[in-house]
């Protein structure tokens, strides 16, 4: 099932201000332009939240030590991983062992389909 742009948005959008490392509340201008971008390009969603919990993962395991991270303040900060992702997709069981790892309560519903 595709789904329609307003759907698609909505998701997306909801996912980004649901993540624990974002500033963001509430999607800015630039973000809803972002994920209109993202829509026409035909971007799945899949790939998208895979992205986004490689860079929870990522800033979630850092060194303890190690100084902390700004929070996220655009969902641009997410593209060079979506790049990543696209060259390499992560297998579907890592990518549900890091949601469990993580215990994110936001996360794209298995009726979505591919866009």
């Amino acid at each position: 099932m595709s789904l329609q742009r307003a759907d698609y948005l909505k998701r997306l959008l909801e996912l980004y201000c649901g993540l624990p490392h974002t500033a963001a509340r509430r999607p800015s201008r630039d973000d809803r332009q972002l994920a209109e971008q993202l829509f026409e390009s035909g971007l799945e969603l899949r790939t998208i939240e895979a992205a986004f919990l490689l860079a929870m993962a990522r800033r979630t395991r850092r060194d303890p030590q190690a100084p902390p991270l700004p929070a996220i303040r655009s969902l641009a900060y997410f593209l060079p991983i979506i790049e990543e992702v696209l060259q390499q997709r992560p297998d579907a069981g890592y990518l549900d062992y890091l949601r469990a790892q993580l215990d994110l309560s936001v996360q794209i519903p298995t009726d979505c389909g591919d866009r």
